[in-house]
């Protein structure tokens, strides 16, 4: 498995890291046995980034981390968690002390006295835009209480604001076959900055996994239910902002471009990997077998399809059926 710089940070972590939702809440249960096996599964392959959030499980994610590097006495992984969500997205939630508070709670569910990344889960523009927010992380950076600060955004335009800004570590933004703007700006601002990028909803909730079809459905307190259209937070998120059924279709159409041999999931995240300024794609995982899959991509990057060719096929794909829905959004 590639490891990258992190950014400025000193740090280096796999191209391909493990995106921990699944293992919080929101996407069907997972048991803690479930969720302590897919972490093993993946660090065993060599990954050693983990993104998580305060608000995954309430906490849960979090927990369940903090048990798995206690346990193995694991030292090679990063840690990536995100605040802000624990109130309403508002700016004037965004203070110091709400920051001091979020990140406290971070370090006692991970059990660390200092947070690796701590990353700004999908603030308001005016956040992102805003000195004071900064002012308050560097304060964290200063304390002691973070090693290192980023941005998870749902718009490349908050990408550029947050790449501007001297100091913050890494931006996450979805970037996937369906998601293609940020290359257009957001992948060479980041690679002249020196900031890191994470591609978060790499497989686009699952419809890159190749197995869903129009009568897919899934359970009901997971997102891809209740969040199909939007309705309960950003659009964008679920389904990368993709009408479902236009997406089983796009997926069958990159599906059938590749060699038997070379699953879509693990090409998709390969391809995602490849990119000029991508340093990790973070999958998420339910199960050992899929965290073994979304490992398998880490050998992918150096070899084993054409990844050109891969990538003509995606942008015909995106240009002929989602880019005129997609495209002017996020």
């Amino acid at each position: 498995m590639q490891q990258r710089p992190l950014g400025r940070t000193g740090r280096a972590v796999s191209a391909i890291g493990l995106g921990t939702w699944q293992l919080g809440a929101d996407w069907g249960q997972v048991s803690e046995d479930e969720a302590l096996a897919v972490l093993a599964a993946s660090v065993d392959r060599g990954v050693t980034l983990f993104d998580t959030a305060d608000v995954y499980g309430d906490g849960r994610s979090e927990k369940l981390i903090g048990r798995f590097l206690a346990e193995r006495h694991e030292r090679t992984v990063t840690v990536a968690t995100k605040m802000g969500r624990r109130m309403a997205q508002e700016p004037e939630n965004y203070t110091p002390e709400n920051f001091r508070a979020w990140t406290d709670r971070s370090r006692k569910n991970l059990g660390v006295d200092r947070l690796d990344l701590v990353q700004l889960h999908c603030p308001p523009s005016e956040v992102i835009a805003a000195g004071a927010t900064y002012d308050a992380l560097d304060d964290l950076v200063a304390s002691g209480a973070i090693a290192a600060y980023g941005v998870s955004v749902e718009t490349c335009a908050q990408a550029l604001a947050a790449i501007a800004r001297p100091n913050v570590a890494n931006i996450q933004i979805i970037l996937n076959p369906f998601r293609l703007k940020p290359l257009d700006a957001v992948l060479p601002a980041a690679r002249a900055a020196g900031t890191a990028i994470f591609a978060r909803v790499p497989l686009a909730s699952g419809l890159l996994s190749g197995r869903y079809t129009a009568d897919t459905t899934f359970a009901e307190n997971d997102h891809r239910t209740y969040n199909r259209q939007g309705e309960a937070f950003d659009r964008g998120e679920t389904f990368s902002g993709v009408d479902f059924e236009v997406g089983v279709e796009a997926a069958r159409e990159l599906a059938a471009s590749l060699p038997i041999s070379v699953p879509l999931p693990a090409a998709t995240l390969a391809w995602i990997a490849s990119l000029p300024g991508v340093t990790s794609v973070i999958p998420g995982a339910r199960n050992v077998s899929q965290a073994g899959r979304n490992a398998d991509a880490g050998e992918l990057i150096d070899g084993g399809f054409d990844v050109d060719a891969f990538d003509a096929v995606i942008r015909r794909v995106y240009d002929e059926r989602l880019r005129e829905s997609i495209h002017p959004h996020w």
